[in-house]
């Protein structure tokens, strides 16, 4: 496909990203390894763009089993892929049944029990570009829930045509690992089928597509054994300080007696020597701290490719960026809560840790208030701005906005003194819009825009007014003291703010007015504010909840802050971390040696 604007365009429409040969070549050696037979091999590719996959488990077949009899189908309704994929067979001698057709739609007049292996790259279309009505269908036809993707169906309808013993080689999105919305993949690879290979390749940046991509390895029957589970991430900076601290952590010694903060912080303060914490972390920093390869080494695929089936972690160069390569083995929760719950790797000594945690952990952000996304008009260009003519609308409903650009860790650094229109009574604790009438300006201005916001149709269709937000968040709650922090960031942003503007939907808030009475919710925010920013929230983030995007960003979402562990309030460590984040807060620029004396307190309150 081509690279042009209109291609990607198309591309992204249909969620056609062709896989490259060197990922196509590891899939299908993963899955080729699993596959022992003296008999034919039926392979199935459901979406095969131009035949990438199936020319290499061919390939890789013929190198495991040489003289087996491989027969290859491919569906696909991209008639530019397809003949692509003929073309390119025809040239290599290679003899395949190409189907231009929608497999969606044959799947369930297929023979059951008809493949040996399938190994695909399903499309990747989200709900709001599938439309309603078609994801209504899909999630009715194959028993899915909840927000579906196109990936969803075409992995829900593969069990059933492999046969016993089959190998699923799958490349998709990792989201489906710690998302709601992947419990659906995570059902049918563990009802239907047994993962025995997981791969979250993360920000390698292996092919075009926007998405993290994912490799899972699966097999139809069987009894559940470990599943290998390996992990590739740029080592960013946060990382690295959580990495060092880590170390740090399990050498940490029991708290204290309550007393003092110096009886339950660093022998030697941070602050006084920082060169003595820095001694330490270094000192205890993780193996292998020469990465493979080097910056200048060429693109280090080859590298990448032979550390993921190594036995141990590893750093890898790929096209000037390091890489952690992190082994484990794939834990789930037990029973029913195995789909429902995210997926995360089980390392020896790392498992204890969180158990550890656990067994400290006093409340969860999530037991303490609930965390809410900040406004979405869906109309940004007319309700938000960041310099508002006169007379655009009457002052009283135009609103400070705090965006994800504001938020430092602790406080609030307005960058841009943005704007919102809100057409809400700020007094009312339901969202209840203004009467216009009473507001002319706002009227005038609003009616200039009435074709493009009365266009939300599902807003209307919803009951509500054509000049509404469409999640305008509790109005009468934006005055009050509030915990925010953006939805995307590659360190925690955790910040408290008191002057009682509106939070924007790239951000996420908790109201203090759920944590209790005034003098105790905020020092609760202080205390989860000082885990959130730790490096130790970092580590439990990243060893539970695990999404994370390109460059070491990640989702700050509420599915994942929920679970952030704090600890008993009334210890000497909790009211240490209260204390000192109220300084932290207050200092204009804390340096390392602050934050270096909050990750040992943090660490500390955990430890057993």
């Amino acid at each position: 496909m081509g690279r042009d604007g209109a291609g990607a365009r198309e591309r992204k429409r249909h969620g056609r990203h062709y896989t490259p040969a060197a990922l196509a070549g590891f899939l299908a050696g993963r899955v080729a390894a699993r596959i022992s037979t003296s008999g034919r091999v039926r392979v199935l590719d459901p979406a095969c763009g131009s035949g990438e996959l199936l020319f290499a488990i061919k390939a890789a077949l013929a190198d495991r089993l040489p003289g087996v009899p491989v027969e290859l189908v491919g569906y696909d309704l991209d008639p530019a892929g397809l003949a692509l994929a003929r073309q390119r067979a025809a040239e290599s001698g290679i003899g395949a049944e190409w189907r231009k057709r929608d497999f969606l739609a044959d799947c369930a007049d297929m023979p059951a029990e008809s493949f040996d292996v399938v190994i695909a790259n399903p499309p990747y279309v989200r709900t709001q570009q599938l439309g309603g009505e078609a994801a209504l269908a899909l999630r009715g036809q194959f028993g899915l829930r909840g927000r579906i993707d196109l990936t969803h169906p075409f992995v829900a309808a593969l069990p059933r045509l492999m046969a016993p013993g089959a190998v699923l080689g799958l490349l998709c999105a990792n989201r489906f690992l710690t998302t709601k919305a992947g419990a659906n993949l995570r059902r049918v690879l563990l009802v239907d089928l047994t993962p025995v290979e997981l791969y979250d390749l993360g920000d390698t940046k292996l092919f075009e597509a926007a998405v993290l991509p994912a490799v899972t390895i699966a097999v139809r029957g069987g009894t559940w054994g470990s599943c290998r589970y390996v992990s590739v991430y740029e080592e960013g900076a946060e990382t690295t300080r959580s990495r060092e601290i880590e170390g740090v952590a399990g050498a940490l010694p029991a708290v204290g007696a309550p007393g003092s903060r110096a009886e339950c912080g660093p022998a030697v303060s941070a602050r006084e020597a920082p060169e003595a914490v820095a001694g330490r972390t270094a000192s205890v920093s993780r193996g292998a701290a020469e990465p493979v390869g080097s910056p200048a080494a060429g693109d280090g695929e080859p590298e990448l490719f032979a550390a993921l089936g190594g036995t141990t972690d590893a750093m890898v160069w790929r096209q000037g960026r390091r890489f952690a390569v992190t082994v484990g083995e794939l834990a789930t929760e037990p029973g029913a809560a195995a789909a429902s719950m995210g997926w995360r790797m089980s390392r020896v000594g790392h498992d204890d840790w969180l158990r550890g945690v656990a067994e400290r952990r006093w409340r969860t952000f999530g037991d303490l208030g609930r965390i809410r996304v900040g406004i979405k008009t869906n109309a940004d260009k007319i309700f938000i701005a960041a310099h508002w003519g006169d007379p655009a609308a009457e002052p009283e409903l135009l609103c400070d906005l705090i965006t994800h650009h504001d938020l430092r860790p602790w406080r609030i650094v307005r960058r841009r003194e943005t704007r919102v229109l809100y057409p809400y009574d700020l007094d009312h604790p339901r969202r209840r819009p203004v009467d216009l009438e009473r507001y002319p300006r706002t009227a005038a201005y609003l009616e200039q825009h009435r074709e493009v916001l009365s266009a939300r149709t599902y807003l209307t269709g919803a009951g509500r007014q054509w000049f509404e937000h469409w999640v305008p968040q509790r109005p009468h709650l934006w005055r009050m003291p509030k915990m925010v922090f953006p939805d995307i960031s590659d360190r925690p942003r955790f910040a408290l703010d008191r002057s009682g503007a509106v939070v924007n939907g790239d951000c996420y808030w908790i109201s203090l007015s759920d944590l209790g009475g005034e003098a105790r919710a905020e020092e609760l925010a202080c205390l989860m504010m000082g885990v959130a920013n730790s490096s130790l929230g970092v580590r439990f983030y990243d060893a539970v909840c695990g999404n994370r995007l390109y460059s070491g960003r990640r989702r700050w979402i509420t599915q994942y802050v929920s679970r952030l562990p704090v600890p008993d309030p009334a210890t000497a460590c909790a009211a240490a971390i209260v204390r000192l984040v109220r300084e932290l807060a207050q200092d204009p620029d804390p340096g390392p040696a602050a934050h270096g004396e909050l990750d040992e307190l943090v660490n500390r309150s955990f430890a057993l």
